[in-house]
C-alpha cells in the first residue's frame, strides 16, 4: 500500500523536473550564443578600427605594404624594416594604397593618369636592359616613351618587341633624320657650341640635345605634361611622395614651377661578377645636395677611395620639365627656355639612380663605342669626366686581369669596415623599392610575355617592313654624320632666331654638361 508521504513527496517532484531541464536549456543557448556576440562584436571593432588584430600587430613590419616603401620618410613603416619574399606576389595588386598603377600587363589605363609624363632617351641598347627600365618607370606612373635608338636597340627582334608596348614610339637615326636635325636652330646658336666638332662623348651630348629638342614638339603633341630625359641606366626613386610614385610626386609640384631637379645617386656594387645591376644593386652613394655638408666633407677621403672624383662619373642630376611653350634642352641633363629663365626646384628626398660602371663589362663595352687614342692627351678631347677617361685608358691597354683588379680596386666596394661606416654616416644608402618591383615584374613573366606575344601577333607584311627599316636605320646608323656635319641650312636657322625678337644675351647660358660632385678643394671657399 503506498505511503502517503511519499505520493507527497512525488508529486512536487513531477512539477520541478521540467523547470531544471529548461534552465539547463538556457544555459546551453548562452553558452552556444555568447562567442557568437563576442566575435562579431570584434569583428565589427577591427573593420571599422577599434581594435587591432593581433595576427597583424605581430606581424613584421612592411609585411603588409608595398616593398621598398619603408625607404620612404613619409612611409609608416619603419626604415628598418625588411621586404618579405611574399611581397614579391603583391606586385599585381591593383588594391595597394602604395602601387597604384599595375592593373594588367600592358598598362592601359595611363591615358586616365595626370599629370601625363613623358621620358625620352638615346640608346643603343638591348632589350634585357631597355624592358626592365620601361616597365619599372610604368609601374610609377610614366604614360609615353620617346626612344631615339640605333645600333642593337634599333635591330628587328628588338624593335618589333618595342613597337608592340603601349606608349612607346621609335624614332630611328635614318639619312632623313639627320638632315632634319641638320637644319635645327641649335647650329646656329651658342649654348651649345662649346659641343660641337669633338667626337665620343661630346658628339652624343649634342646627338641627345638634337633629340631633346624634337623630344619636345612629340610631347606636345601628344599631351604631355612633364618630359624627363633619362638614359637606360637610370631610374627614378620617388621617395618623398606620399606613394612611390613619379605621377604623384609631379602632381604635388606647384603650378608656377617649370623644371624640378632630381639629385643623382650613385650605385656601389659589391661584387664584380654583376650580370642584371637593377635587381642585383642595391646600395647607393647618396648626392652631395642630400647630405649634411660637414659629413659630406669630412668623410670625402673615405668616399672616393682614391678616385679622381666623389661620383665616378656626373654628379649634377637629371631634371624634369614642363611641357610649355619655347621650351628647349640645356643639354642632356637640363632644361631651358628660350623667352625665359625656367623656374626650378631641386627635390629634397626623390633621385636618379645611376647605375655606372655596375657591370665589369661596361669597361669594355664603353671603350668600344669610341675610336680615341689611349692618351691622356687625347682623352681629354673625347670625355668629359676624369674617371672615364682613365677608365678608357686601362680598358684599352691592360689585360683582361689587369682590368679585373682595377674593377675590384676602384668600383667594388669590398672593404667592409669602410662601407659599414659609410651606410652609418648616410653616406650610403640600401634603397630597395626598384630591386623589388623590377623583380616582381620580371617573376610575374611581363617581359617574357611581351616578347612572346610581339613574335606572335606581328603580321608577315609588318615584321618584314620593320626589318628594312631596321636594317635601314642601323646602316645609316653605322654610317652617321659626325656632328660636325650636321650644321647646313643656315638660313633657316637665321629665320627661325629672328622670328623670336629675342636678344642673343638671352640664349648665352651655356648647355649644362655633366659634372663632378663639388671636390675637396670646394670645402675650404664653404
Amino acid at each position: 500500500m503506498p505511503n502517503p508521504n511519499d505520493t507527497h513527496l512525488q508529486t512536487p517532484l513531477r512539477h520541478t523536473q521540467p523547470s531544471s531541464s529548461s534552465s539547463t536549456s538556457r544555459v546551453l543557448l548562452l553558452l552556444t550564443f555568447l562567442p557568437l556576440t563576442l566575435a562579431s562584436l570584434a569583428f565589427v571593432l577591427q573593420w571599422r578600427g577599434g581594435i587591432t588584430d593581433p595576427a597583424t600587430r605581430w606581424s613584421p613590419p612592411g609585411s603588409y605594404q608595398f616593398p621598398g616603401m619603408e625607404a620612404s620618410p613619409l612611409s609608416p613603416i619603419s626604415r628598418h624594416s625588411t621586404p618579405s619574399a611574399s611581397d614579391c606576389l603583391n606586385l599585381g595588386r591593383s588594391v595597394s594604397p602604395s602601387f597604384p598603377y599595375y592593373h594588367d600587363s600592358k598598362f592601359d589605363r595611363g591615358s586616365n593618369l595626370k599629370p601625363k609624363i613623358c621620358i625620352t632617351t638615346s640608346t643603343s641598347a638591348g632589350l634585357e636592359q631597355i624592358l626592365p627600365w620601361m616597365f619599372y618607370h610604368k609601374v610609377i606612373g610614366v604614360t609615353t616613351f620617346l626612344l631615339f635608338v640605333e645600333g642593337k636597340a634599333a635591330s628587328p627582334d628588338v624593335v618589333r618587341v618595342l613597337e608592340s608596348i603601349n606608349g612607346v614610339r621609335l624614332i630611328f637615326r635614318t639619312k632623313e633624320l639627320e638632315e632634319q636635325q641638320a637644319k635645327s636652330r641649335i647650329w646656329n646658336e651658342t649654348w651649345l657650341s662649346g659641343f660641337f666638332y669633338k667626337p665620343c662623348n661630346y658628339e652624343l651630348f649634342v646627338k641627345q640635345s638634337l633629340n631633346m629638342e624634337m623630344a619636345i614638339n612629340m610631347a606636345r603633341d601628344a599631351g604631355m605634361d612633364w618630359i624627363i630625359h633619362l638614359d637606360t641606366d637610370e631610374l627614378i626613386h620617388p621617395a618623398g611622395a606620399q606613394e612611390y610614385s613619379l605621377r604623384q610626386l609631379l602632381l604635388d609640384v606647384p603650378g608656377n614651377v617649370d623644371m624640378v631637379i632630381f639629385p643623382n645617386y650613385e650605385s656601389s656594387v659589391e661584387r664584380d661578377d654583376i650580370k642584371e645591376p637593377f635587381t642585383e644593386v642595391s646600395m647607393f652613394k647618396k648626392n652631395f645636395d642630400h647630405l649634411p655638408k660637414d659629413t659630406y666633407f669630412g668623410m670625402y677621403k673615405e668616399s672616393t677611395r682614391g678616385n679622381p672624383n666623389y661620383f665616378l662619373t656626373y654628379g649634377n642630376g637629371k631634371s624634369a620639365a614642363r611641357v610649355q611653350d619655347h621650351l628647349r634642352p640645356n643639354g642632356a641633363h637640363r632644361w631651358h627656355n628660350y623667352m625665359k629663365t625656367p623656374n626650378e626646384i631641386k627635390l629634397e628626398e626623390a633621385a636618379v639612380l645611376h647605375y655606372t660602371y655596375a657591370k665589369f663589362s661596361d669597361l669594355t663595352s664603353r671603350r668600344d663605342r669610341c675610336g680615341c687614342k689611349p692618351t691622356k692627351d687625347d682623352v681629354k678631347r673625347c670625355f668629359m669626366l676624369e674617371f672615364d677617361r682613365v677608365a678608357f685608358i686601362v680598358a684599352s691597354t691592360a689585360t683582361q686581369e689587369e682590368m679585373r683588379n682595377w674593377y675590384r680596386e676602384h668600383v667594388v666596394w669590398g672593404d667592409k669596415d669602410v662601407k659599414v661606416k659609410l651606410l652609418k654616416k648616410g653616406i650610403l644608402t640600401r634603397i630597395n623599392a626598384p630591386m623589388v618591383i623590377i623583380q616582381g615584374l620580371r617573376e610575374s613573366g611581363i617581359f617574357d610575355s611581351v616578347i612572346a606575344s610581339a613574335s606572335a601577333t606581328q603580321s608577315k607584311d609588318k615584321f618584314l617592313s620593320s626589318i628594312t627599316t631596321s636594317n635601314s636605320s642601323k646602316a645609316v646608323a653605322s654610317q652617321s654624320l659626325p656632328s660636325r656635319k650636321l650644321g647646313g641650312s643656315k638660313n633657316y636657322q637665321a629665320t627661325a632666331r629672328k622670328a623670336l625678337k629675342i636678344d642673343a644675351n638671352e640664349w648665352n647660358e651655356y648647355a649644362v654638361p655633366p659634372q663632378s660632385p663639388p671636390g675637396i678643394e670646394t670645402s675650404k671657399q664653404l
